[in-house]
């Protein structure tokens, strides 16, 4: 054997050694203890997120060589790499909670840079895995480079690649916050997500709490919007993120994967339509069953659920295209636009003007949610930025008005005439208006006479017909046939 290979067989067998350290993780106790907990590791998870087989880990070694005699930390605190989702190439960070319960040291800091970065760059999408502290605490006595960190780089993402954030267990911090910054937020029934956990708020507030009341994923999921979608388990979690991406191209100024033949989700007539959809403005339905009835094999993933209830923004491909849906709720206050309506909905035409996703608007509402609690939270700068949001959009637009359609309720979801729609739809029950008819004539003070022409004008898609108000007014079956023709325009 030559003096050189023998050489090679000592460091390799330290390489060796130093790779299976940093995949035993905090080690087998404490990996027990995150199974009972009910969670998965960090390496178990991005075995889940990847396509089997396929993660590139970056920065194994990373924390194994601490000069000082300090325990080597594994892989200190956060596991990542890259790897295939749905067949493309995707970046992956996750932290490790069983290595100091998943918090931010400098190794660790440096590896979640060098990830971003990499994403960056190669302008690769980027998925974040929230399980850690946040910054540990020993980080303010030791030397900290001067050299820009993940939560810089993650903001610059914003717009150029896909970036999904999974909330896993507890997350606080440095790591909380840059998960804020994804496109869409998944976080598992149980876990806490928070700026400082209950000891800080203790020490500065003097509030004794939980994390449950500082950040739950139903709180944050139904109340403070900051989270999009619950799941009940992690593999949900993984299933939805894979699913969103599906519906996602791999960058800005790139087209969304077709994952089906146009052959195989043909436009056809649906005659389920004309049950489904009433055609007198006063009684509600499920515009769930409309969007279910239109998509391509019924299926669509819904966007943020649980917040701004009286409007849907959702996922579905049509004749095989991704598209973004965004359609008012007639059976939660009949589809008015609240505050939280109008965020969600600014938030996703704005991700769907971002990557390129066509745009479908459909609309069924009475208007701006009215009165002083409305107005108390902000109802106006609400609806204005959903309004500037749409008015932004450069993509293909198709604006399909069902029912009622009043005052600014009608411009935030794009109806106005000459908008850059691709088309503007109508259905022969539409009925149109500054105001529904019975509360404009009351708040004019208007005669019988002019109440009656008024509600007349109302009534209907002739008069908005003949002013060409709409492009085009079809029977609700040939509405799926109408979107997709649009769609498959070349």
């Amino acid at each position: 054997m030559s003096s050189n290979r023998e050489q090679w067989q000592g460091l390799l067998a330290e390489l060796d050694q130093r790779q299976a350290q940093a995949e035993a993780m905090g080690g087998e106790e404490k990996i027990a203890r995150q199974h009972a907990r009910g969670r998965l590791t960090a390496r178990e998870r991005l075995a889940l997120l990847f396509d089997p087989g396929t993660l590139n880990e970056i920065g194994a070694l990373a924390g194994a060589n601490h000069p000082g005699g300090q325990v080597p930390l594994a892989g200190d605190g956060v596991v990542g790499g890259t790897g295939l989702i749905n067949g493309r190439d995707a970046v992956a960070l996750a932290e490790d909670f069983t290595v100091k319960g998943g918090s931010i040291g400098h190794a660790n800091a440096a590896k979640r840079t060098r990830l971003v970065r990499l994403a960056l760059e190669q302008r690769l999408p980027l998925v974040l895995l929230l399980d850690g502290a946040g910054e540990r605490a020993g980080n303010s006595t030791e030397r900290y480079p001067n050299t820009p960190n993940d939560l810089q780089l993650v903001a610059d993402l914003q717009g150029k690649v896909p970036v999904v954030t999974l909330v896993l267990g507890t997350s606080a911090g440095h790591g909380a916050l840059t998960g804020m910054f994804a496109d869409f937020i998944i976080m598992l029934e149980g876990a806490s997500l928070f700026t400082a956990g209950p000891p800080l708020v203790q020490a500065a507030m003097g509030i004794t709490t939980t994390p449950e009341e500082l950040g739950s994923a139903v709180m944050h999921a139904t109340r403070s919007g900051v989270v999009h979608n619950l799941a009940g388990s992690e593999q949900e979690a993984f299933n939805l993120a894979r699913d969103y991406l599906s519906y996602m191209p791999q960058r800005s100024g790139e087209l969304s994967p077709v994952t089906n033949e146009r052959a195989e989700a043909q436009p056809g007539d649906v005659d389920a339509l004309l049950d489904i959809i009433p055609p007198t403005g006063n009684a509600s339905y499920d515009m769930r069953e409309v969007l279910q009835a239109i998509a391509d094999d019924g299926g669509y993933i819904e966007l943020q659920p649980g917040y701004g209830g009286s409007l849907i923004c959702a996922l579905a491909r049509f004749g095989s295209v991704p598209t973004m849906v965004v359609a008012n709720q007639p059976n939660v206050l009949a589809g008015a636009i609240t505050v939280a309506a109008a965020e969600k909905a600014a938030h996703f035409i704005e991700i769907a003007n971002a990557f390129g996703l066509p745009l479908l608007t459909l609309l069924d509402n009475p208007g701006v949610l009215p009165g002083p609690q409305s107005e108390q939270e902000g109802v106006l700068k609400a609806a204005g930025r959903m309004f500037a949001a749409q008015r932004r959009y450069r993509g293909r637009k198709i604006v399909v008005t069902l029912r009622k359609a009043f005052g600014f309720g009608s411009s935030v979801m794009g109806m106005n005439p000459w908008d850059r729609q691709a088309i503007s739809i109508a259905l022969p029950s539409v009925s149109l208006g500054g105001m529904p008819a019975i509360g404009g004539a009351e708040a004019a003070k208007a005669s019988a006479e002019d109440a009656g022409r008024l509600q007349e004008l109302q009534s209907g898609a002739w008069v908005p017909a003949d002013a060409m108000a709409f492009d085009k007014v079809v029977n609700p079956a040939a509405l799926r046939r109408e979107i997709i023709a649009v769609l498959h325009r070349t």
